[in-house]
């Protein structure tokens, strides 16, 4: 399965991951590598839980999908 994922950097540098087809799946990271690899394994344990439970692994969202970022320039 393929995920889309978002990964954000907040005000104290922190990278912030999540994954928008998986209600409540966030997690963060010192470093966007290691962001990342939290996400992949948050994901897995996400997947592993469905499993253990007999849950249809197709009850995961194609939406939200993430489209685009834009810096916009507002005068103020």
């Amino acid at each position: 399965m393929i995920f889309q994922i978002l990964i954000q950097r907040d005000e104290d540098g922190i990278y912030i991951a999540s994954c928008p087809a998986i209600n409540g799946c966030h997690t963060q990271g010192e470093t966007y590598e290691e962001a990342l690899n939290n996400i992949k394994e948050a994901i897995n344990l996400n997947i592993e839980h469905k499993k253990s439970k007999n849950k249809i692994l197709t009850e995961y969202s194609d939406y939200p999908r993430f489209i685009a970022t834009e810096d916009l320039s507002i005068a103020i």
